[in-house]
């Protein structure tokens, strides 16, 4: 598994496994599916109501810790400083853990900014206690990290944005990049919106001997991101995760570049 370094030495695997839309009662299977596959790092939140679920299955794997990469999100609703810390323990005690590998904000306030603020400085207390490893954030824009530096003692390390060859996020991402912070990319694979049937991506999937989906995997590695697809299904997940025997060109690179059409399939 190849890594990347977050700015403080943590090394984060690029390809994860994502939790979002598993039903309680599919998780003990598609955790054992991903895990027997390979994956270690895993993407979580407390508003995918599933983390007692996910917590038990990898209690049940016998995985040590140790080589576990896990990922929970402090959500809208717990925003503040005592809330957060209050729902940081009770994430830790859905999923049976000691500690998290990465705490993220999961969405700015919209309507009250000073709160996503004061949400931060809970995470940087939970850090430079030593109850979790690294820190970010996600969904925030440019002008919303801003904010965040003029007041942060610790700055995020991650930030997860929506980035799929329909939303390439240029801008976003290399302004993180130039901040030292890692890119993590969520709907990788669009949904399914048309991405996989683009002409652009299976002409290059032919012509590598992969699938669409694993090209489309392979790009967001190759241009700096962590990434985490879902699939339930045990054929996906394998497939997802055989992406280490291969590499775009820079020219394959920039035609799926020149997919994009700022196009979010999520909240914006």
């Amino acid at each position: 598994m190849q890594t990347q370094q977050l700015s403080n030495g943590v090394e984060i695997p690029v390809l994860g496994f994502g939790t979002y839309l598993i039903k309680n009662e599919d998780v003990p299977a598609a955790l054992k599916t991903a895990l027997d596959t390979g994956y270690r790092h895993l993407d979580c939140a407390h508003i995918y109501g599933n983390e007692v679920a996910v917590g038990t299955a990898i209690k049940a794997s016998g995985i040590d810790r140790k080589d576990l990469f896990i990922t929970s999100k402090v959500w809208n609703a717990d925003q503040g400083y005592d809330s957060t810390l209050a729902a940081y323990a009770q994430t830790l005690k859905d999923l049976q853990l000691d500690y998290l590998d990465l705490y993220l904000i999961h969405w700015p306030n919209e309507k009250n900014f000073d709160l996503t603020l004061d949400t931060w400085r809970a995470l940087e207390t939970l850090y430079t206690e030593g109850k979790v490893k690294a820190i970010g954030v996600s969904n925030f824009s440019e002008d919303q990290l801003n904010q965040v530096f003029a007041m942060a003692k610790v700055k995020p390390m991650v930030n997860q944005i929506e980035r799929h060859p329909y939303k390439v996020q240029a801008e976003l991402g290399k302004f993180d990049q130039d901040n030292g912070i890692v890119n993590e990319g969520y709907s990788p694979l669009g949904h399914g919106h048309m991405i996989l049937s683009d002409p652009v991506i299976t002409k290059i999937a032919q012509d590598h001997g992969k699938t669409p989906a694993q090209v489309v995997l392979r790009w967001q590695i190759d241009t700096g991101y962590v990434v985490f697809p879902k699939s339930s299904k045990v054929a996906r997940v394998q497939e997802n995760f055989d992406i280490f025997d291969f590499e775009l060109t820079p020219d394959e690179i920039q035609a799926i570049d020149a997919l994009d059409q700022d196009k979010h399939l999520n909240y914006d």
